[in-house]
Protein backbone atom coordinates (compact mmCIF):
# COMPACT_ATOMS: atom_id res chain seq x y z
CA UNK A 1 0.00 0.00 0.00
CA UNK A 2 1.54 3.30 -1.10
CA UNK A 3 1.12 6.37 1.02
CA UNK A 4 0.15 9.57 -0.80
CA UNK A 5 3.01 12.02 -1.30
CA UNK A 6 3.24 14.76 1.34
CA UNK A 7 1.66 18.05 0.37
CA UNK A 8 4.08 20.96 0.29
CA UNK A 9 2.07 24.15 0.18
CA UNK A 10 3.13 27.40 1.74
CA UNK A 11 0.90 29.73 3.70
CA UNK A 12 1.27 32.43 1.04
CA UNK A 13 0.27 29.99 -1.72
CA UNK A 14 -2.83 29.02 0.27
CA UNK A 15 -3.80 32.67 0.78
CA UNK A 16 -3.31 33.36 -2.94
CA UNK A 17 -5.42 30.36 -3.92
CA UNK A 18 -8.27 31.40 -1.63
CA UNK A 19 -8.08 35.04 -2.78
CA UNK A 20 -8.19 34.11 -6.46
CA UNK A 21 -11.07 31.74 -5.78
CA UNK A 22 -13.05 34.42 -3.96
CA UNK A 23 -12.55 36.82 -6.86
CA UNK A 24 -13.49 34.11 -9.33
CA UNK A 25 -10.43 34.43 -11.56
CA UNK A 26 -8.78 31.04 -11.55
CA UNK A 27 -7.22 29.03 -14.35
CA UNK A 28 -7.97 25.33 -14.44
CA UNK A 29 -4.27 24.41 -14.46
CA UNK A 30 -3.58 26.52 -11.36
CA UNK A 31 -6.59 24.95 -9.66
CA UNK A 32 -5.22 21.47 -10.38
CA UNK A 33 -1.82 22.42 -8.94
CA UNK A 34 -3.50 23.73 -5.80
CA UNK A 35 -5.41 20.49 -5.35
CA UNK A 36 -2.16 18.54 -5.56
CA UNK A 37 -0.05 20.75 -3.29
CA UNK A 38 -2.28 22.46 -0.73
CA UNK A 39 -3.74 20.84 2.36
CA UNK A 40 -7.56 21.03 2.45
CA UNK A 41 -7.68 21.99 6.13
CA UNK A 42 -5.42 24.99 5.49
CA UNK A 43 -7.67 26.11 2.65
CA UNK A 44 -10.75 25.91 4.88
CA UNK A 45 -9.06 27.84 7.70
CA UNK A 46 -7.79 30.60 5.39
CA UNK A 47 -11.24 30.77 3.77
CA UNK A 48 -12.93 31.23 7.14
CA UNK A 49 -10.48 33.96 8.14
CA UNK A 50 -11.02 35.69 4.79
CA UNK A 51 -14.78 35.49 5.29
CA UNK A 52 -14.53 36.98 8.79
CA UNK A 53 -12.32 39.81 7.50
CA UNK A 54 -14.78 40.49 4.68
CA UNK A 55 -17.74 40.67 7.05
CA UNK A 56 -15.81 42.87 9.50
CA UNK A 57 -14.86 45.16 6.61
CA UNK A 58 -18.48 45.45 5.50
CA UNK A 59 -19.61 46.23 9.06
CA UNK A 60 -16.89 48.88 9.40
CA UNK A 61 -17.86 50.40 6.04
CA UNK A 62 -21.54 50.61 7.01
CA UNK A 63 -20.72 52.17 10.39
CA UNK A 64 -18.43 54.71 8.69
CA UNK A 65 -21.10 55.66 6.15
CA UNK A 66 -23.86 55.91 8.75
Amino acid sequence: MNAPPPRKGSFLRTVQAVAWSLIGLRQHSAYQQDIEKLHPLHIVLVGLVALLLFVAGLIALVKWIV
